[in-house]
């Protein structure tokens, strides 16, 4: 889908005129700050131990055909577990830090923690479906140290978490503490268990309740705060309220604990970080339609907003003052659309950012590093995505002050923070996602780096006309500003510009 800049004389001027207001660093009000690790990610437990995720794209036709399955399960194969000591991978994620690396999904619903180093069982207890081993979760406290991350997870919720009468046990949360503490580990956050909201999707026991949650979150957390404080008790881990997921098999879709019904049920300020994830859409996996014009429109740009704003009421009402992370998200539900690996998703992604550091969001943990098609990068070569490079510009050029840029026009959207590593410097990051070309008035000398691509299809892009790859295949390029004046600067149809400015 190529795309080719056409602009009369008239359209020129007039977007020129658009953009006359002056860009003023020096009177720009400061509105927030967010968390040194605000850009971070997820590596599902189910890349950890392996298991059934989302057939690549290309495959399901193929696979469908031929694995005698129907339904929601027809659309997952199974995968091998992730290689956390790649080096190639290692470098890649590094070079995103620091990060919380999060590590949780279904599949940490109802997995048990095999506590010894025996021979990987049969099969997981009953009242589990899997099973995670010492070795994986080491290889799991052993990537966090190497990447400078820092540990989010959850625990399981299933039928093996509790009792005969019902009541929650905290063996498995205690073993897995005991042993990531042996292993000179740390977990940084954890929610009890991963998405409440769907609790039937998620393996807990039938029937599950706000008033069960409620009685399970009371022992869980008298637990922890007693034998492991050092960890922060996060929660709850919402998901798809709000009136966000409308579209696809998630239309009209009931949710088993209603966010606020089950915030009423606990005590007072139960989370110490409050948590929500945002999915704009499903994916065309489970009847999304999503397009490449459809994924550029103001409409489903700013639906992380309205995503945030029905969490951040009652982020207010229960846990006035936690922080609020976003800890999973990407383009869409069910493993992501085709373009989700495309140069025309680097928009969303940067925009969701910026956006939501605007309002407060603490951090925003990308769904997933290295799995289906809404990862950063591609799921066996761990070959760089166009969003690893959006996300290796933002980690590099954005720091942790925010300031309110106002608006440009309509399709041309600007977000400035400080310079990371200069409290003094600024870095705009200016979005283009119209089909022309516009013009932005720089308020001083600086330095551009400019994301481009041939199409929005395209999983190659340029920085500054240069094609992005590796160097030797494992290792991240340095990336290279160019200098430039202030005044006016040209800006190409649907790309992105950052620009540091050192004196403002």
């Amino acid at each position: 889908m190529k795309f080719k800049v056409a602009l009369s004389g008239l359209l020129f001027f007039a977007l020129q005129s658009a953009f006359s207001q002056s860009i003023d660093l020096k009177t720009m009000p400061h509105i927030g700050s967010v968390d040194e690790r605000y850009q971070s990610y997820n590596i599902e437990m189910c890349e950890v131990i392996g298991g059934d995720f989302w057939v690549p794209y290309h495959l399901l036709d193929s696979v469908m055909k031929h694995s005698g399955k129907t339904g929601f399960a027809a659309l997952k194969w199974k995968i091998e577990p992730i290689n956390l000591y790649e080096q190639k991978l290692r470098n890649l994620a590094k070079a995103l830090g620091p990060a919380y690396v999060r590590v949780s999904g279904t599949w940490a619903n109802d997995v048990y923690f095999q506590n010894n180093d025996e021979p990987v069982m049969q099969s997981a207890p009953e009242g589990f479906n899997n099973i995670l081993t010492r070795a994986q979760w080491k290889g799991v406290i052993d990537y966090v140290k190497a990447v400078d991350g820092k540990l989010v997870t959850s625990f399981p919720i299933s039928d093996g978490m509790h009792n005969a009468d019902g009541s929650y046990k905290t063996d498995q949360v205690k073993a897995l503490i005991d042993y990531t503490k042996s292993i000179d580990g740390e977990i940084t956050s954890a929610e009890m268990f991963n998405e409440p909201t769907l609790a039937s999707h998620g393996s807990a026991p039938k029937g599950y309740n706000a008033s069960w949650y409620a009685r399970d979150f009371n022992t869980f957390s008298k637990f922890v705060k007693s034998y492991y404080p050092e960890m922060e008790i996060s929660g709850p881990g919402a998901v798809g309220e709000g009136g966000v997921l409308t579209t696809g098999n998630s239309a009209g879709i009931e949710f088993d604990l209603p966010t606020d019904e089950l915030m009423s049920k606990l005590p007072e300020k139960p989370f110490e970080v409050f948590t929500y994830h945002y999915y704009g859409g499903v994916s065309k996996r489970c009847g999304g339609n999503q397009t490449p014009e459809s994924v550029l429109t103001e409409d489903w740009l700013s639906k992380t907003e309205k995503g945030l704003r029905f969490y951040l009421e009652s982020r207010d009402e229960y846990t006035p003052g936690a922080p609020i992370w976003l800890n999973e998200t990407a383009e869409a539900a069910c493993g992501g659309d085709p373009l989700a690996a495309t140069y025309v998703d680097v928009f969303r992604y940067l925009e969701q950012l910026g956006r939501l550091a605007k309002m407060g969001v603490q951090s925003v943990m990308h769904n997933t590093l290295a799995r289906s098609e809404y990862a950063l990068l591609e799921h066996d070569t761990h070959e760089p995505r166009p969003n690893y490079w959006a996300a290796l510009l933002w980690g590099e050029l954005m720091g942790t002050e925010v300031y309110d840029a106002g608006t440009l026009s309509l399709g041309v959207d600007m977000f400035v923070h400080n310079i990371k590593g200069n409290e003094n410097g600024r870095t705009l990051l200016i979005l283009n996602t119209t089909e022309e070309e516009a013009t932005v008035n720089l308020p001083g000398r600086g330095k551009k780096y400019l994301l481009t691509a041939e199409e929005l299809l395209t999983k190659k892009v340029k920085l500054n006309g240069t094609e992005l790859n590796l160097v030797n295949g494992i290792e991240v390029p340095e990336l290279k500003g160019q200098k430039v004046k202030g005044g006016a600067m040209s800006l190409p149809a649907r790309s992105v510009l950052f620009v540091t400015i050192d004196k403002i």
